[in-house]
């Protein structure tokens, strides 16, 4: 355990003793989010972020270190094993690694080499290869031995001529050397920095499909393997699982026929041993081709083929996770009354009005569009229900028909304008409007959770109340639905999906618990989420507070069946209880701390009260003065903060983008135009931007900024409000390419480009090529990326 501290330490840049107190937490089954809230003195001040990577990263290096132990026995049972194995199986750093060094050792199926082990042909080979002088079939004559017959009748190992013989030297020779760890992991980086992935289309797929005109940038397309980025690789291994794509691994520059690799050079290189017309020369070097095409191109291929689609896979999941975190933590528009519209054309539109609570109290649905086409009669029913249940804000679903059901709403709010000063000579409060994602709302309507709190609404409706809901608080009405399904990430059925829950799982948490969970409010999904509560206790708290009413204070969760001192610990800082028996129960200070409170109190002669939101007192306190054994200075730091500001919401004030009237199409948009939008979506190599025409537009990396970006999260994040400018509409392949620049110039089809984010084109990296046809533009060419992503 000492050395698995000691290298976490040395990896996350932090002393053993703060690994050291982080892992005991952890292992005594603190979450994450408590220990970076509330243990900050424990671990020296580690935050979510390292503790999530320590925690990764522990649960691997102790699958590495049981693997380990597992090895070692295996190896020590056959009786191989020296002092020299046990301490390279101690050093290996990797899995990967420890693999390689167990190859020979492995129980596998009897081989073609141990075959010719077994009929004793093993000491001629150590001998040609010895001493290349002698004559191979000479030498091989005293190895010959008759035919055999398997007990079956059928024939058997076959040694009776020297051919034969000599093809047992070389089936045991390459299996020798494609079990050599350190030869096959000299090859694999070697393969890594310098080998090339090389795709191209299947023969007889038709590239006009639509299915498969989708990859048509790898159609004919390589690019070295250890540089190939995250949206390219996945997309590579998309189209090979869809029998679209031939990938492959190739050697950075391709023998003459006849001739040797790069690879068999090195193999020589690494035996010692080179081609100087000795009698067994041409022997070994077969020997030595043999292990090469035979053993360890296809293995080797595989192996770096994994590493890049495990590598490719994590950025992919840091994107999706970002993403979440960052539409979690949009601004909520609070407790007012909304009306969720979810569009559609021939099924009509979907109507849900919430109050200010998030209660559904009415529904509708509204025939506006084709066929129907009663657009007054929607206007009316609308109309009705905005001035019935006081509608402040309207959120409308971003899928298909969302512009036209947009325009229906602003239509709906200057005709409601109109009647109110006509009647009452005055106008009423403007009511807003908002498009909003409605990604996993149809997810969420046909969940086991949606039919119990809306069990007599049909599903089609409760989408429109999600839509309501999210608008009034995103994270308590997205927690319902599966993190998978929220879609703001790529290729996320392509990635680990176990890996992918887990990260997003760990986004979700963190996220609920930096903002803090009303106790008397939160649905069970929401509550599920919080630091220590399992999705039992969750609803054991829903149904106490059905029962009982409202919590007064923290205390009485000690009364919640299953719910124990242990998840008390874990969970009472982070929820919160307004209007209740004690005003500190609505802030984030810890109810273990509440003494450290009286003793603030005590000094300042002032009940809790009146402390809460006195900043310029607060800020004249000397932390020190209130610190003692178990909390110290920082804790106190903290308490003192939380008083400032108490239950405050770190998420940002609430904003609205305003679409452009006459904007409604992407045949409506020029270049030049200066847009208002919202970003939808961000990966590393530009932002998303919905803009209204149900066709988001790219604001490649290249132009976020006049400066330099190197990963488009710098700038912008899912939710952020823009003002963006066109440069080129693509209306045929429905690509939309935009600047935040707003005095940039139209995009250059012909001009520099950042291949770092470039889409890969025919002959990518490939300079030994002739002629080129011409590229894309970097921007329009990053397209492909997140529409094959969401596929």
């Amino acid at each position: 355990m000492q050395q698995i501290v000691r290298q976490l330490a040395a990896e996350i840049k932090v002393t053993e003793s703060q690994v050291r107190a982080a892992v005991e937490l952890l292992d005594g089954g603190a979450t994450v989010p408590f220990i970076a809230r509330y243990r900050k003195e424990v671990t020296g001040g580690l935050d979510d972020v390292q503790l999530r990577e320590l925690e990764a990263r522990l649960a691997y290096l102790r699958e590495l270190e049981d693997r380990r132990v597992a090895v070692l026995k295996s190896i020590d049972e056959q009786g191989k094993l020296t002092d020299a194995l046990r301490a390279a199986i101690a050093a290996a750093p990797t899995k990967q690694e420890l693999e390689d060094i167990y190859l020979p050792f492995k129980q596998k199926r009897r081989t073609k080499g141990q075959i010719a082990k077994e009929f004793g042909i093993e000491p001629l080979a150590d001998k040609l290869l010895a001493d290349p002088t002698l004559d191979p079939h000479a030498e091989a004559q005293a190895f010959c031995q008759p035919a055999t017959t398997l007990d079956d009748g059928k024939p058997g190992p076959d040694f009776s001529t020297t051919f034969a013989v000599l093809d047992g030297v070389r089936d045991i020779l390459s299996e020798r050397w494609a079990e050599d760890a350190v030869l096959v992991q000299s090859l694999r980086e070697w393969l890594w920095a310098e080998g090339l992935l090389r795709s191209k289309k299947v023969e007889g797929k038709n590239e006009n499909d639509p299915e498969v005109a989708k990859f048509r940038d790898y159609f004919e397309y390589d690019e070295p393997i250890g540089r190939v980025p995250s949206h390219r690789a996945l997309a590579v291994f998309r189209g090979r699982a869809l029998e679209i794509l031939e990938a492959k691994l190739v050697l950075p520059v391709e023998p003459e026929p006849g001739q040797p690799s790069i690879a068999e050079g090195k193999i020589a290189l690494h035996l010692g041993w080179s081609h100087q017309g000795r009698k067994s020369d041409d022997l070994l070097r077969k020997c030595v081709a043999w292990t090469w095409r035979v053993k360890l191109s296809l293995s080797t291929e595989r192996d770096l083929f994994s590493r890049l689609r495990e590598e490719a896979e994590k950025v992919a999941i840091k994107v999706f996770a970002d993403n979440l975190r960052d539409l979690l933590l949009a601004a909520p528009a609070g407790p007012r009354a909304v009306m969720g519209l979810d569009p559609g054309i021939r099924t009509g539109v979907k109507v849900a009005v919430v109050d200010r609570t998030g209660k559904l109290v009415e529904t509708a649905t509204v025939y506006p569009h084709e066929p129907r086409r009663d657009w007054d009669g929607s206007l009316a029913t609308l109309g009705r229900l905005c001035m019935k249940h006081g509608v402040q804000l309207i959120a409308i679903g971003n899928g298909t028909a969302s512009r036209e059901t947009d325009k229906l709403a602003a239509e709906l709010i200057k005709l409601m304008q109109k009647q109110a000063v006509d009647q009452a000579g005055q106008a009423l409060p403007a009511i807003e409007k908002i498009v909003v994602s409605e990604a996993g709302a149809s997810v969420y309507s046909a969940s086991e959770y949606a039919s119990q709190e809306m069990p007599d609404v049909d599903v089609s409706l409760r989408g429109a109340a999600s839509i309501a809901r999210r608008l009034q608080d995103p994270l308590a009405e997205l927690v319902k639905i599966e993190p998978k399904s929220i879609g703001v990430g790529q290729y996320q059925h392509d990635v680990n999906q176990s890996e992918l829950a887990r990260t997003l799982d760990a986004v979700v948490e963190d996220c609920v618990n930096s903002v803090g969970v009303d106790l008397n409010t939160a649905s069970a999904p929401l509550l599920a989420r919080v630091s220590g509560l399992s999705g039992s206790v969750a609803k054991a708290v829903v149904r106490w507070r059905e029962q009982h009413g409202a919590f007064k204070n923290r205390k009485q969760l000690m009364e919640v069946s299953g719910l124990g001192a242990k998840t008390f610990e874990q969970a009472a800082g982070f929820l919160r209880i307004r209007d209740g028996d004690n005003p500190l129960d609505m802030t984030g200070v810890h109810p273990e701390t509440y003494p450290v409170v009286e003793q603030i109190m005590e000094k300042t002669g002032k009940p809790v009260a009146e402390l809460m939101g006195r900043a310029e007192m607060l800020k004249t306190l000397k932390p020190e003065l209130f610190a003692n054994e178990k909390f110290g200075v920082i804790t106190v730091r903290d308490i003192l903060g939380e008083l400032e500001k108490p239950g405050r919401d770190p998420r940002p004030d609430f904003k609205v983008a305003r679409f452009n009237e006459g904007v409604e199409d992407i045949a409506d948009l020029r270049e030049g135009m200066v847009l208002e939008g919202t970003v939808s979506n961000v990966a590393q190599f530009g932002a998303f931007v919905d803009l209204g025409v149900h066709q988001d537009g790219l604001v490649h990396v290249s132009q976020l900024s006049h400066k330099f970006v190197n990963d488009a999260r710098e700038v912008v994040k899912t939710g952020d409000i823009v003002k963006v400018k066109v440069l080129e509409v693509d209306a045929a392949r429905k690509r939309i390419s935009l600047s935040m620049k707003l005095d940039a110039a139209p995009a250059r089809r012909d001009g520099p480009r950042d291949n770092r984010f470039e889409g890969a084109g025919r002959g990518y990296a490939a300079p030994r090529r002739a002629a080129e046809p011409a590229q894309p533009s970097a921007m329009a060419s990053a397209f492909a990326k997140l529409q094959q992503g969401k596929r």
